[in-house]
Parts: C-alpha cells; structure tokens; sequence
C-alpha cells in the first residue's frame, strides 16, 4: 500500500511532504470505523471484537515500521 501511494503521488507530481502524506494514509486505515458494520453481521458477533483488536493491532504494528520505511522510500522523490 506505501508503495502505491508513492505511486499516486509520482503521477500527479505532488510534492515529497504529500507524497509522504498519501502513502502513510494509504496504508494505514481506521479499522474501528468498520465495527459499526461488522457488528451488524448475524451469527458473528462473539468472534468479531477479537478479530477487530487483532486488525488494530496489525495496523498499529505497520505505522510504526512505516515511519521508519515511507521517509526512505521517499529519499529519491524530488
């Protein structure tokens, strides 16, 4: 996902800082914001709120070796 971000940024020729900034969000989603509709799947409520917490914690786990990775990736970038 980073990877296409710095993709995106380099068609439309933003800046290294928006680069940056498209690539970072682009890999890192808000996985809260789909409990609202994930709890409305029947049947699958006792498993959800753990399968929620673990795709949080990948996500957190990932930004914190995005903002080590996105600013080299980014190094080439004009």
């Amino acid at each position: 996902a980073p990877l296409c971000g710095w993709g995106m940024a380099k068609i439309f020729r933003l800046e290294s800082k928006a680069g940056r900034a498209i690539a970072f969000s682009g890999a890192t989603r808000n996985s809260l914001v789909i409990l609202p509709l994930a709890l409305a799947v029947p049947g699958a409520v006792p498993v959800l709120p753990a399968v929620i917490v673990a795709q949080t914690m990948v996500e957190l786990l990932s930004e914190l070796i995005y903002v080590r990775l996105i600013p080299k990736l980014g190094r080439n970038y004009p």
